[in-house]
């Protein structure tokens, strides 16, 4: 490893990868990694996929880049007009970027926009406690994860956070489970009206909490009381689909499974499947009206890039055949999570929809108590897993801002049923290496 990389994993030596197919990866002495988290929950549609590789060099052959300000091209008008059918927004309009954090920061830049030119002056932003939206600083600010905004926090404070759906851990326990999706809405409507309703611009949100909290899935009656709460108040919807868009819960985007209709949407991750760096901001046709009658300041040197609607467009074409297959496999590997592990007794939950799934990880099941965050019990089962051929994403402080642990499957969805249960059984292995039977 070149010493001039300023490394995302410093004082460690990585393995270089070599080449991937499927869901699997091969580094430079040619083991092979089921790949059971697709990255940080990144590649959708597998590795080694010739067609998309094929779709970028066209593109960059014919020309690699214009500014979006000078030219459009035909790549991403194609993409538009293919996606936009598939999108939960009212009569979509696309605003391509190079990221998820960057997409959050055109919807929040968005949100506020869309208000001045309706001659409304809001500027605040809710999100939710232990939410993960980017690490830009827009992005950082309305994001609730604690351990995150920590060396930060001089810069951040002009976002407010309301509570979040965490079935395991609810924060209504007294009217859990049935009563707890109305008292989400209650606080909500409660913080708005704190706050001012002519001050709120937004509430953002991901329709199932993705890294931060682990594949928390709401109650059913969670977004139906939150959108009616929101747009009581003139308060747009910001719906974070980052890691849950592009078929990852079993639906072309997790709005889908409530039947919600945000006004502004945001995405990247499956949408290019890693094979580009790509998001996307997609506002509803009333949202674009308004601010294209007035003024959006705003822009990035990469939006509206021409190799990446061709990266985007081709990865669509595969993740055609793709989406109709995922809620299937992800019952597959829910059940085998429940086979290898529900009765290990650190093993708190198991939770998620699609392939996107969790495992949270606690020191006492009756109390749910979490490990302390110095024994770093994630990153070691991450480290165990690897040793036995097993890539997952982990994550912590889930809990409280500072201890917890989950660990997180997102496989491309391309892994097979042999797959999910190799994965699952590697994973408990590495549990039972570092935590005991």
């Amino acid at each position: 490893m070149s010493k001039h990389v300023f490394s995302r994993s410093p004082g460690h030596r990585l393995p270089l990868v070599v080449r991937g197919t499927g869901a699997e990866l091969f580094d430079e002495d040619g083991r092979c990694y089921l790949d059971g988290s697709g990255g940080a929950v990144v590649n959708s549609i597998g590795h080694g996929v010739t067609e998309v590789v094929d779709a970028i060099a066209a593109q960059a052959a014919a020309v690699a880049y214009v500014h979006g300000t000078a030219f459009g091209s035909e790549a991403l008008d194609a993409y538009a007009d293919e996606l936009a059918p598939l999108l939960p927004v009212d009569d979509p309009r696309i605003y391509p970027v190079s990221g998820g954090s960057e997409a959050v920061e055109t919807a929040i830049k968005l949100a506020r926009a869309y208000h001045l030119g309706r001659g409304q002056n809001r500027s605040v932003i809710i999100g939710r406690q232990g939410s993960y939206h980017g690490n830009t600083r827009g992005a950082l600010d309305v994001s609730g994860r604690a351990g995150l905004r920590a060396p930060y926090l001089p810069w951040l404070g002009h976002a407010f956070h309301t509570t979040t759906p965490y079935e395991y851990r609810c924060p209504f326990p007294d009217v859990h489970p049935g009563g707890c999706a109305v008292r989400h809405a209650e606080h909500l409507d409660r913080v708005i009206t704190q706050i001012g309703p002519d001050q709120v611009a937004a509430f953002i949100a991901e329709p199932v909490s993705g890294a931060a909290l682990g594949a928390c899935v709401p109650p059913a009656e969670y977004w139906p009381a939150i959108a009616e709460v929101c747009r009581a108040h003139g308060v747009l919807v910001i719906a974070d689909e980052v890691m849950t868009g592009f078929g990852r819960t079993g639906r072309w985007f997790a709005c889908e499974h409530w039947g919600l209709r945000p006004d502004i949407l945001v995405a990247a991750k499956g949408a290019a499947s890693g094979y580009w760096p790509l998001g996307l901001t997609v506002c509803s046709g009333e949202v674009y009206d308004t601010v294209a009658a007035s003024v959006f300041t705003h822009g990035f040197t990469y939006s509206h890039h021409p190799v990446g609607a061709a990266a985007g467009r081709a990865v669509l074409g595969v993740l055609r055949d793709l989406v109709p297959t995922v809620a299937d496999r992800g019952r597959d590997l829910g059940l085998a999570l429940h086979r290898e592990l529900s009765a290990h007794w650190a093993v708190g939950d198991i939770r998620g929809i699609g392939l996107l799934r969790a495992v949270e990880l606690v020191r006492d099941r009756d109390t749910r108590q979490p490990f302390p965050r110095r024994d770093r019990i994630a990153e070691q089962i991450i480290a165990a897993a690897k040793a036995k051929g097993l890539l997952l994403y982990h994550a912590t402080g889930n809990t409280n801002g500072h201890d917890g642990d989950l660990l997180l499957f997102g496989p491309p969805l391309v892994v097979t049923p042999e797959q999910v249960r190799d994965m699952s059984h590697r994973c408990a292995t590495a549990i039972h290496d570092v935590l005991g039977p």
